[in-house]
């Protein structure tokens, strides 16, 4: 299948993830095997924009009855759900949806993953003297000349 084949994400860490999609219940994993699955809204012929990014100890279980694919049907559009295992260990399940919701920006999970902060890039004294709006209204700055 062309369309409907395998596809990969990379996670900010630049890391390739290659999934499988999953139209129907018989594409679905066995029970019992835990993995990452993302929901997609197909946009054109090739162009895919992740809606849901999730992890789940047992996917098959998990996409049969999950909560939020009625929504991202319905009111996102979503029409194929792609999934990446099994992965054994919950750590890497963690891991790996972590460095794809930061990447991907899904816009259906609610959770805010932090980010080490950068600091912020301090004003220098010429960029304060060109945003010194005393020179447009006509006063005198009150620094010392």
């Amino acid at each position: 299948m062309f369309f409907f084949g395998a596809h990969s994400w990379r996670g900010e860490s630049g890391r390739r993830y290659r999934f499988k999609c999953v139209l129907t219940k018989g594409g679905l994993p066995p029970g019992g095997q835990g993995g990452i699955y993302i929901f997609v809204r197909r946009r054109w012929a090739f162009f895919m924009e992740v809606l849901y990014v999730g992890k789940a100890h047992d996917l098959r279980s998990r996409l049969l009855g999950h909560e939020k694919w009625g929504r991202a049907y319905w009111y996102y559009g979503a029409t194929e759900r792609y999934v990446l295992g099994p992965i054994r260990d919950e750590a890497d399940r963690r891991r790996i949806e972590t460095d794809l919701i930061r990447s991907l920006k899904p816009r259906m999970n609610d959770v805010e993953i932090p980010q080490a902060k950068a600091a912020a890039p301090k004003r220098t004294a010429a960029a304060a003297r060109a945003f010194d709006m005393s020179a447009l209204l006509g006063q005198r700055s009150q620094r010392a000349a």
